[in-house]
Formats: structure tokens, sequence, C-alpha cells
């Protein structure tokens, strides 16, 4: 592709799309108009027919239409936006917990409104609970839909119908330019043999499509697709690994009196899983191959201690580390733990985040460059240009699934010695599935740490509904006046991170107007750092007792005195998310700790399976499993943040079918058509760097 026809070929020459949205979309791994035609619904919804109020049924979704009658925010505990709306037949409340008040504005009384939602039974008769929705005038007509409804995946900043219209932008550009039309690689699945056309009918499915089909991700459409992106995964992992073996590793044979020292000074042993992986990682260190592993072990499970003994072992012979962490909170803590375990040893450790002032920055860079620093712990700063190593012989990423593969190659090069990469080790408490890291993680050895340290007792957890908020406030209260410590997590997601904010302040005046006995603190992702840090700071000794928090306590923050944790609107998230969210509880031996999940009713069929998987079992790798099953996979050779790889349509557990296959074709192409196989790389992985010339 010539430099031209990539300029024309970026988002950001649509109409519509400036910087701030295109970076929004750069967030999704849309950087192209053909990666915007490439994301894909991940459900579809039926609003071809308005239903009457008074025909509609409880619980199903439906689409209505009718006046505002009245509109106004009222304060019942928290505060809260009702809408009433009449359409002849009938009356409905709509009824909303998280708003802006230009919402508020937005709903005048005497214009029309049409919303999507379940119907609930409410104090009023007939309820929505924020639905989707679109205020008009009653003098303009608003068209139905012709197709069925699709709902994409989306991000912070970005709203579903910002995104349709670039999608459907996007559409229209491909058939203008006549991208996409490519055959598909993929045998008799589908009708269609054109890749645009066979994307064209998946974002605007007719009406009398099967939806259920659709949703299962079995219409032959999605089949033809999910083997060609099943295909193109396993060729990207046969490339990563190939592009390794050129490669040769720091061999550090050198046995040392430190690393038994440092076990001695521990008040405890190591678990045999502990040990078992530690024996595989210094083995894989030991050679002249780098090491490329992934140790999975769950929430508390006791990764960082093992991560400790590969930073001794590098130190050892002669070599430095890199730690690198998704989050400044996860840094500043692991940077505390080995500056605790190391310093009477002699070592040096750094910390580098977003935060490290210039100064201070600039003698850290200057100290690496001379060997001066043994760890150097950090965030994505640790990336930049000009962080340079002298002698970097090994790499720890913590929480993998945070960073992307192109990434985490960025750093072979920063090791000083040219054809040589330093050994990685990858650490995660989300586990992958068995099914996943034998198909599409071919790059990476495992090593598995599936036991918890003497002691710790799985958290118990429990469902309420919203309904009995006040006995769980009381019971809260109760358990804080013992002397421990709880979490209150807020997990509102929603279009803007202001929203989210907004939504734990009003919750944390709603918990500490009911509880004016205990000390309440507050943390979310819009507070200063170091106004986070100071709370946190206070929570961890004791001087706050209840925190109410976003899911920005998900990584990093470990105080093993907090033993309860209430979790608000678990329906809104993932299996894997939950249990990460559980695990910052239950962490200090011999306690009992409880997790409580307090939802919103009704309950989706999908939300009340994830609860009960929850309240089931602490095993992650179980959890894994129903989480895969459930969403689908997330992200392991893109940039996004959220779950385990880039799989736009595929699933490896329910597409289990076509793994043989793809695998299969897979290996042919790689060995004969190496060409085709870069082009169906790029069409499914498209923001992944080639390695290749490294």
């Amino acid at each position: 592709m010539t430099e031209e026809s990539q300029d024309l070929q970026s988002i950001q020459s649509l109409k519509g799309v400036g910087p701030k949205s295109a970076s929004f979309l750069n967030n999704l791994g849309i950087f192209t108009i053909p990666d915007a035609v490439m994301h894909l619904p991940f459900r579809y919804e039926d609003r071809s027919f308005i239903t009457p109020i008074g025909e509609a049924n409880y619980q199903a979704p439906v689409l209505i239409e009718g006046e505002i009658m009245k509109s106004s925010v009222v304060f019942r505990g928290r505060r809260m936006l009702f809408t009433e709306i009449y359409d002849g037949t009938g009356k409905l409340t709509m009824r909303m917990f998280n708003f802006a008040m230009a919402q508020h504005k937005a709903l005048e009384e005497g214009k029309m409104i049409r919303c999507y939602g379940n119907i609930t039974p409410g104090p009023n008769g007939k309820q929505m609970i924020h639905p989707q929705y679109q205020v008009f005038e009653k003098d303009v007509e608003i068209e139905i839909e012709a197709n069925l409804t699709p709902i994409y995946p989306t991000t912070s900043g970005l709203q579903q119908n910002k995104l349709k219209k670039i999608i459907e932008d996007s559409l229209r550009f491909c058939e203008e330019h006549n991208l996409l039309k490519e055959n598909l690689n993929t045998g008799n699945y589908s009708e269609f043999g054109n890749l645009l056309e066979t994307l064209k009918f998946l974002h605007k499915p007719p009406v009398n499509t099967d939806i259920e089909e659709l949703i299962e991700g079995k219409h032959p459409a999605q089949k033809s697709l999910i083997k060609e992106e099943l295909i193109a995964h396993m060729l990207c992992a046969g490339i990563l690994k190939n592009e390794l073996e050129g490669r040769t590793g720091p061999s550090m044979g050198n046995e040392s009196e430190e690393e038994n020292r440092f076990l001695d000074t521990l008040p405890f042993d190591l678990t045999n899983a502990q040990k078992r992986s530690w024996e595989e990682i210094r083995n894989d260190l030991t050679d002249v191959k780098p090491m490329r592993r992934l140790l999975q072990g769950d929430v508390g499970s006791g990764k960082t201690l093992i991560a400790a003994l590969s930073a001794l072992h590098s130190h050892s012979n002669n070599w430095q580390t890199a730690f690198l962490c998704p989050t400044e909170i996860l840094a500043e803590q692991h940077f505390n733990s080995f500056q605790a375990w190391f310093n009477e040893l002699g070592l040096k450790t750094e910390l580098l985040t977003g935060s490290t002032k210039a100064k201070d920055r600039k003698l850290i860079v200057k100290e690496l460059a001379l060997g001066e620093i043994d760890i150097l712990i950090g965030t994505h700063a640790i990336f930049q240009s000009g962080v340079e190593f002298k002698r970097l012989g090994l790499t720890i990423i913590d929480e993998q699934h945070r960073f992307g593969v192109h990434q985490r190659f960025s750093m072979l090069d920063k090791g000083g010695k040219q054809n040589s990469s330093p050994h990685q080790l990858i650490m995660t408490a989300t586990p992958i599935p068995r099914t996943l890291a034998m198909t599409v993680y071919g790059s990476l050895e495992t090593s598995v740490i599936d036991e918890l340290p003497p002691g710790r007792n799985p958290v118990q957890t429990s469902s309420r509904p919203d309904s009995l908020r006040d006995r769980v406030i009381k019971r809260v209260e109760e358990v804080c006046l013992t002397g421990k410590r709880a979490y209150w997590v807020c997990t509102l997601i929603e279009d803007s991170d202001e929203l989210e904010a907004q939504s734990a302040e009003e919750l944390f005046k709603e918990i500490s107007n009911s509880l004016p006995k205990l000390k309440v603190g507050l943390v979310h992702g819009r507070l200063k750092k170091e106004d986070k840090d100071f709370v946190i700071k206070k929570f961890r000794e004791g001087d706050i007792q209840l925190l109410v928090c976003t899911t920005v306590i998900e990584v990093g923050v470990d105080i093993p005195e907090a033993t309860l944790m209430i979790i608000e609107n678990p329906e809104r998230l993932g299996l894997s998310q939950l249990h990460q969210l559980r695990g910052r509880v239950g962490r200090k031996a011999n306690t009992d700790s409880h997790c409580l999940l307090l939802y919103k009713e009704p309950l989706s069929v999908m939300a009340e399976e994830r609860i009960k998987t929850m309240e089931l079992t602490n095993d992650g790798f179980k959890i894994a499993e129903k989480d895969l099953e459930l969403r689908g996979a997330g992200d392991i050779y893109g940039i996004r943040q959220s779950g385990l790889m880039d799989l736009k349509i595929a699933n490896p557990i329910r597409d289990s079918e076509l793994l043989v296959e793809a695998q299969t074709e897979a290996l042919e192409l790689g060995k004969n058509e190496k060409e085709f196989a870069k082009i169906l790389v790029k069409r499914w992985i498209s923001n992944r760097v080639d390695y290749s010339e490294s």
C-alpha cells in the first residue's frame, strides 16, 4: 500500500471523524476505514416495529413510542430521573439512576420519545430502567429500522450511534473504492463469496434473518469469517514464533547464594506449584534461546514472588531486569515489595512512571544506560524512546492482557546487544483457557501456579437484589465497626469517564449519609494521582474503614485487612473482571472474607449465569472458560485492554469444530502461500507491528 492510499484509507479521512474521535476509535483497534468495516456487532436487536405500551409484555425487549408527559429529578436515597410517557394505549415510566443534567433538560414535556429496552413492573405500573432512547419533535417523522439493529463493542467517549454512522460511511467508502472485495478463503460456508458482501450482511442483516442464529454465531455468513479469522491468528502465532528463532538470549547459568538468602528471609515456604514454576523458569533462563514463558496464577497465588526470584537470578548473572505494569498503583506496589526484599542484598531498584518528575526521570535514564540500576519497575513509560538499558537480560510483564504483542516485542531491542533478545516472563491473573492457549497462543510456553498459599480461605460469594440495599448497608456497618475493612465497588460503565466518576461520587454521598459512624473514602479514575494515593494510604492504615471506588482497584490495590467487598451492578461486568475484583479480598491467611454481588432486577439469562458461576467457584480457570463461553474472546495480539485476544467474531470454545480445519489450513498457507498468509494476518490483525526486520 502506498503512502497516498494509506492516507486515503485513514479513519480521519471520513467526514466527521476528527483527531478526538479518531483517538477513541484507535482504542477499539480502528485506525483505517477497512478496520472500521471489520469491527463487527456482538449482538443484534429487532427494532423494526413499535409495540403499543398497553400491549407490551414484561421482560421482553420492545420498542415503544409516546409523548413525554412529565420529567423530574427525585431523591429516594439516591438521585433518580423519572420520565412519564403516554402513547394513547397506556403509560410507562422511564427511570434513570445515572444521568447528566443535560439529559434531563432534553426530556421536555410535549416532545416525543422512542425507547428500546425491557419493560419491568414499577411502583407506578410499567417501567423501563436506563433504556436506549431518542427524543424528537411531534412534527418530525423518525424512520423505523428496516434491518436488525447491530450493537457494537464501543469505548468510553464513543457513543453507539456515532460508531454506527462511522461504520456505515466506511462500508460506503469500501464499495466506492473497490476495497475488501476479494473472495473468502473458507470453503462453502456462505452464499457470499465476496468479503465485503459478507460484511455488509453482518452489519445490517434483513429483518427476516434468524436473530438467534446470529447471536449464537452459527449463521453461514459468520462461519465463513470465523474460519478465516482463526486461520489468521494461527498464522500470526506461527510468524511470531519464527521471528524469535534467529535471536539468542543471555545464558544465566550461574547459581547464586543471594537466592537462598532471599528465600531464607521469607516467613513461609514456597508452595509446590511455586517451586515447580520457578524450576521451569530457571531452566529457561540458563538457555541461550530467549525465554518466552507465560506464568498463570490466580489472584493471590504468589506470582510476584516468582518474578522477584527471576529478577534476582538475572542480577546474579550480571543482567538488568525491566518489570512492566499496566497501572501506576500496581507499579508502586511492586516497587515497594522489591525494595523491602532486595535492599539488604544490595540491589538497586528504581520506579519509572508517567508521574515521575522530569529531573528524576533524567537521572534514572542516565543510570540505566550506565548499568547502575539492577531492576527498573514501571508503566508504559518504559516503552518510551530514550529509555535504554546497558545489559537488559529479562523483561517481566504483569497483567499481560493490558499490553499488546507489539509493545512486548518493542522490549526486544532495548537489550543493548544486536541480535540478542532478553528473556521474557509474562504474568497474568486472568487465566487463559486451555482451548485458547493450545490454538492461538503457540508462541509462549506456559507455567501454572494452581494452588494458593497455605491458610488462604476461599472468598465466600453471595448475591442480593438491589431491593435489599438497606439491609446490605446495615451489614457493612456491622462488619466495619468490628475493625475490619471493606470495598464498595461502583461498576457503572457509561459513555463517559465523567459519568462514571459522577456515579461513584453519588454512591459515596449515599453511603456516607447512611453510615455516619464510619470513615468512608472515595477513589475513581478522574482523581489526581496524589489524591488517589492519599485515600488508598489512609485505607491501608485503617483511618478509612470503607472505600467506595470504581474498578480502578481491579489491579494493584493489595490490602490484606480488607475482608468484605460489595460489587454494585455486577451484571454489567464479565466473569473474569468480577473474579479479578473479588481477588482484592481474601488475601490474609486464616481469615474469612466475603464478596456480595448487589444486582439490579431483572437479570438477563447471561447475567444470571455469571452471578451463579461466581457463587459456585473460586477457580480462576473454570471462570475463564465460562467467561470465554459466554462473551467470546478479548485481546491478545492487539492493543485493546479488555480481554484475552482480539477475536472480532470467532470464539474458540463455541467454534471448536472449525479449529482443526483452520489449524490444517494455516499450516498449509504458512508453508506454500506465504504472501497470501501475510494478507490474511494484515486483514484480521491490522494493528500488529511487523518485527521480522528488527
